[in-house]
C-alpha cells in the first residue's frame, strides 16, 4: 500500500513540477509603434512584464503617447 500512495505521490510531483516549469517560459514578441507621420518604429523584442507593460500601456515618445503592438515571432 506504501510503495502504490508513494507513487501516486511521486508523479504529482512531477506533473506539478512540468506545469511549472512551462509556466515560467519566457514569453516574447517583437514590437513596434507607428509615429505620428504613420512611420513604423521598431522596439525590437520584448518579453514577460516589459512586453504586457508595453501592450496595456504603451509608448511616450516626446510626450505623444503611442499605442504599441507586439507579434509573436
Amino acid at each position: 500500500m506504501m510503495k502504490k500512495v508513494s507513487k501516486i505521490a511521486s508523479m504529482i510531483v512531477l506533473v506539478a513540477s512540468t506545469m511549472l516549469i512551462s509556466c515560467k517560459k519566457d514569453e516574447c514578441h517583437e514590437c513596434h509603434y507607428e509615429n505620428a507621420k504613420n512611420e513604423e518604429v521598431e522596439l525590437g523584442v520584448k518579453c514577460n512584464e516589459e512586453l504586457e507593460d508595453l501592450e496595456a500601456s504603451g509608448i511616450t515618445v516626446d510626450g505623444v503617447k503611442y499605442e504599441v503592438h507586439c507579434h509573436g515571432h
